[in-house]
């Protein structure tokens, strides 16, 4: 298959293509596409940037396009299940750019925002639901949705699903969905407890990969640079003067380590703003919106956020700490280089971090180049750097705005210069990896969400208890919000409610 044309799709699925400018389909879509527009069940490996979701979403509509079937009330006839809230927004709106000149109803449900107006959505029944795990879960034990009438189920990064502690919530999940149906199970990589999840889940599926498992993107130039971690701030802040750097990512491995990265370039004039776990919905969408838009070109993000983020001309990714998962750089990195662009892919490095970085290079394959200092740096001597880290860690204490959280005086968990072991953001991993959850707390993956909020996925660190004034504690992005559900509901969910645009 070499174009679009050349799979049959419906006509109005393939006027929206051509309104959009696609011809020729990624190799990921070339092989996906016809098995999944005959009903097979399919399971997908490949990297992020690859067309993943045109590969399902396309199939997915056409098959809606010839059935005049309806939504059963309080229920959906596609699910999708998204780790992140970003990415189901996405999914979301590609389904409504896909299937412009369909009509057929779209809805997108997770955390973050008040849960009624999402039960007002989908009580008359929509064809399509984009929804994470814990969100889903609560809506079902509300008894506002059910899922007897699912025809398709679509898994997708499933590897991130596992590594997030999701896989509790999925096995409850599957247990309601009928068995006949047809499932599309989509992950960039394959290790065994996710072929053991695929072996559960579909019935003599297709199997397509279109890259071997956990490579990097080809067309990123990927260095590293060894530096003590007094003076990554230093290193970071020179490194985006350049104004060659039109749009950069930049990733820590905590959320309060995102935090001290934006205020550090704040002090030297370089505006950024940060996205991750903390932050409300409305930050995370402004943030992101301004990202998009170029009104800021740095963003810091952990991994969590890392696979929502499908941002076109990303030039630059900054790897400011390593992570301790290996796959996650593979993902990170594959925020540039889009679309047949190219990208540079820049990491920092300590002492500690360097069997990160073995680790790493075990799984690409491949040795990161060495860099040395830019031009111009004169890095800070550790006695200097070390001052500087002492300086940051009193200053939220000083403002009320502990990250660590605990009582004043008490030093913050997250230690500047040391890597968090098994305590990212998102990073627990599957089996187990890190601090076990907290007893008698439901999290995402073990057990009902309290209702009306999302479930804290595994590894999404409660803040301390160390209870600042309410104004300055920075916000869960899975807090329930107070009465009249935050300024940016309405744009979240009413505007996908309705999808067909003629």
């Amino acid at each position: 298959m070499t174009q679009f044309t050349d799979f049959g799709l419906a006509q109005p699925v393939l006027r929206a293509l051509s309104e959009a400018g696609y011809v020729t389909p990624t190799p990921i879509q070339a092989q996906a596409i016809p098995p999944a527009m005959t009903g097979r069940d399919l399971c997908g490996i490949a990297q992020t940037g690859t067309g993943k979701t045109a590969a399902f979403a396309l199939p997915i509509l056409h098959r809606l396009a010839l059935s005049d079937r309806r939504a059963p009330r309080r229920g959906c006839r596609v699910l999708v299940l998204s780790p992140t809230r970003e990415l189901a927004n996405q999914i979301a709106e590609s389904f409504s750019d896909y299937g412009r000149h369909l009509s057929f109803t779209n809805t997108v449900v997770f955390g973050g925002v008040t849960i009624s107006r999402q039960e007002r959505a989908l009580a008359p029944g929509v064809d399509i639901l984009v929804a994470t795990p814990g969100r889903l879960i609560d809506l079902i034990e509300r008894r506002s949705l059910t899922l007897e009438g699912v025809e398709i189920l679509v898994l997708d990064e499933a590897d991130q699903m596992l590594d997030l502690g999701f896989i509790h919530a999925l096995k409850r999940i599957v247990k309601m969905l009928p068995q006949k149906r047809q499932s599309l199970f989509f992950s960039a990589t394959m290790p065994k407890n996710i072929a053991g999840l695929a072996s559960q889940y579909l019935t003599d599926p297709v199997q397509v990969a279109v890259t071997p498992v956990a490579t990097t993107a080809e067309r990123v130039d990927q260095q590293v640079i060894f530096v003590h971690t007094g003076a990554k701030q230093a290193l970071l802040g020179h490194i985006l003067r350049d104004p060659a750097i039109e749009r950069v990512l930049v990733f820590t491995r905590t959320k309060h380590g995102a935090d001290r990265v934006v205020r550090g370039l704040d002090k030297v004039g370089i505006a950024a703003a940060a996205i991750h776990g903390n932050k409300s919905q409305p930050q995370r969408e402004r943030a992101l919106q301004a990202f998009r838009d170029g009104d800021c070109r740095v963003l810091v993000a952990t991994d969590i956020a890392a696979r929502g983020i499908d941002v076109d001309g990303v030039s630059h990714v900054i790897n400011f700490d390593l992570p301790n998962v290996p796959e996650s750089y593979v993902h990170r990195i594959g925020r540039t280089a889009r679309a047949g662009a190219d990208g540079l892919a820049i990491s920092f490095c300590n002492d500690e971090e360097k069997a990160y970085l073995r680790d790493i290079e075990r799984i690409t394959r491949q040795k990161v180049p060495v860099a040395g200092f830019p031009e111009g740096f004169n890095p800070p001597s550790r006695q200097e750097a070390a001052e500087i880290a002492r300086e940051e860690e009193r200053r939220p204490e000083r403002q009320q705005q502990r990250p660590g959280g605990g009582r004043p005086g008490q030093r913050p968990r997250q230690q500047q210069g040391r890597p968090q072991q098994g305590r990212p953001e998102g990073g627990r991993g599957f089996g187990g990896q890190g601090a076990a959850p907290r007893q008698g707390r439901p999290q995402e993956g073990r057990g009902p969400a309290p209702q009306g909020r999302e479930a804290r996925p595994q590894g999404e660190q409660r803040p301390n208890q160390g209870r600042p004034s309410r104004d300055s504690r920075p916000q869960r992005a899975d807090a329930r919000p107070r009465s009249g559900g935050g300024g940016g509901e309405g744009r979240n969910i009413g505007w996908l409610e309705r999808s067909p645009r003629s």
